[in-house]
């Protein structure tokens, strides 16, 4: 199996992993916005675990596949280092030791975070949508 056959089926598999993984942590965000019990269901609790590890396993497979590597491609490069931080902001808008202002503006930050990355994945460019308006 080569990687140009390996591309197609990971981009899909990352594709969706991205949105699911986008949509659950927003869907987290708001029941604990709204500090609903419902945030420690079991399922909320693993499933958004299983889902990144298999979105991360997609994205070195497409790294591999596109022959690009995060410290040699700068848009990699910022994609993983923005990827630590937006794990950072949505650990402690989800801990629930943190204060409550403090959680609610990790969460915002943490969506910024999570558009930013996608723009930087969409245009292979580490400003994102950004480097399209210079």
């Amino acid at each position: 199996m080569n990687a140009a056959s390996v591309y197609p089926s990971a981009l899909s598999i990352h594709v969706v992993c991205v949105v699911m993984s986008g949509t659950l942590f927003a869907f987290r965000g708001i029941l604990m916005l709204r500090r609903s019990p419902m945030l420690d269901a079991k399922f909320l609790r693993i499933f958004p675990h299983v889902n990144d590890t298999v979105l991360l396993v997609a994205a070195i497979a497409l790294s591999v596949a596109i022959g690009q590597y995060p410290f040699v491609h700068h848009w990699l490069t910022v994609k993983v280092a923005a990827l630590l931080v937006y794990i950072v902001l949505g650990s402690v808008a989800l801990r629930e030791g943190a204060p409550r202002h403090i959680r609610v503006l990790c969460y915002g930050f943490a969506l910024i975070t999570f558009l930013f990355i996608v723009s930087v994945a969409w245009h292979h460019h580490p400003l994102g949508v950004v480097s399209r308006m210079l």
